[in-house]
């Protein structure tokens, strides 16, 4: 189990245990302007190289980079477009080419700092450049904070399927600053949730309890229910990476709601659907599908999932009518089928799910149920 510290003192700390390869999570508040000596201790270099969105430039890129200078470390910054088609070969391109000319060596430290597009991205670039350099994720959305800035993950996009072309690559440290969210756009916060609920389904029955009992809260951003539910996920996250580092075996029930969600964000385009909102309907889904496939996982339980996602603001319908049959392709080329089959994966209980291959009929059904078109 991942050690969570809480110390008035620093911040929380969650531990990601891998052999050789563990790292601090560290959870808090005013971590931009705190960071260094939590840090240096892993830095081989006095020289880091920052990636960031443009919408993270001002005022974070900033405050982080102040406070980093301020303590003597040199710094370079590069600044990418923001939104999922940044995620391409082109991009990742610029910044190899940036870190060739400025020669930055196998002691280099990469900074990712922004949401999951950049962490995913920068991530890549650090796995691949001379064969891997040290990264620090500083994630600045609520979905990279619970999700993509922990267990390794790295990748961009393909024409054929969402995060088709990456690397597990971990950081070294990941430094979360809840007080970074006050700047986050409404509909990227809520979008998020949609990954703090999916928790309490795959992992802990009494957190989807606690996140039942504090929806409202946590739609309205309050700051102790923020931080209960980043703690929380990251330690979820944080125990099951530690226990299937490479997507083998139990980390697959992070899936839930993604083979449908990326099918989802693929047919329709990226950008339609924020992630989280196209995650929320692939949940509706496969819980629907459980419903018929898995033994224990009632109506009244997918309803109660149903109602906790629509009162986080999130939908639990497509937008527009997309083909059943398209949507099945295209969940048909995600990059976790496994001899052209997808292993769905389907909630038994609160708190405990299964994967497993699902005749295709079935699936079609409930992408009918989400506002799937016959053709």
């Amino acid at each position: 189990m991942p050690r969570n510290i809480s110390d008035e003192a620093g911040p929380r700390r969650v531990e990601v245990s891998l052999p050789g390869r563990g790292y601090d999570i560290l959870i808090g508040r005013s971590l931009l302007t705190s960071s260094y000596p939590r840090i240096s201790g892993l830095l081989r270099s006095e020289k880091v190289f920052i990636v960031c969105d443009e919408n993270v430039q001002e005022p974070h890129a900033a405050t982080l980079i102040n406070h980093w200078k301020s303590e003597g470390l040199e710094t370079e910054l590069l600044v990418m477009p923001a939104g999922e088609r940044t995620k391409d070969v082109r991009h990742l391109s610029e910044i190899w080419d940036k870190l060739t000319a400025g020669r930055y060596g196998r002691d280099a430290a990469l900074v990712a700092l922004g949401g999951g597009v950049i962490g995913d991205l920068a991530g890549f670039a650090a796995a691949t450049y001379l064969r891997g350099i040290d990264l620090i994720q500083v994630p600045t959305s609520l979905l990279a904070m619970v999700d993509s800035s922990v267990g390794g993950k790295t990748g961009i996009n393909h024409a054929a399927g969402k995060n088709l072309i990456g690397a597990f690559w971990q950081p070294k440290v990941v430094l979360i600053d809840v007080d970074v969210l006050s700047t986050l756009p409404g509909e990227e916060y809520i979008s998020a949730l949609a990954e703090v609920i999916k928790y309490g389904v795959i992992y802990d029955s009494a957190f989807f309890d606690w996140t039942e009992a504090h929806v409202d809260s946590l739609r309205r951003g309050e700051e102790s229910a923020i931080t209960q539910a980043v703690a929380r996920s990251c330690e979820i996250k944080a125990d099951v990476v530690s226990k299937d580092e490479r997507e083998s075996g139990v980390r697959e029930i992070l899936n839930f709601g993604h083979t449908v969600g990326h099918a989802i964000e693929n047919v329709s385009g990226y950008g339609e659907l924020k992630h989280g909102e196209a995650i929320a309907i692939g949940m509706v889904a496969e819980s629907h599908l459980a419903t018929t496939a898995r033994p224990g996982w009632t109506e009244e339980q997918h309803d109660r999932l149903v109602k906790v996602i629509a009162s986080a603001g999130l939908p639990v319908w497509l937008p527009r009518p997309i083909a059943a049959g398209e949507l099945l392709n295209a969940a048909k080329s995600d990059k976790k089928a496994r001899r052209g089959a997808i292993r769905y994966v389907l909630p038994h209980r609160f708190g405990k799910v299964e994967t497993s291959p699902i005749e295709d009929g079935e699936v079609l059904r409930s992408l009918l149920e989400i506002g799937a078109s016959e053709r």
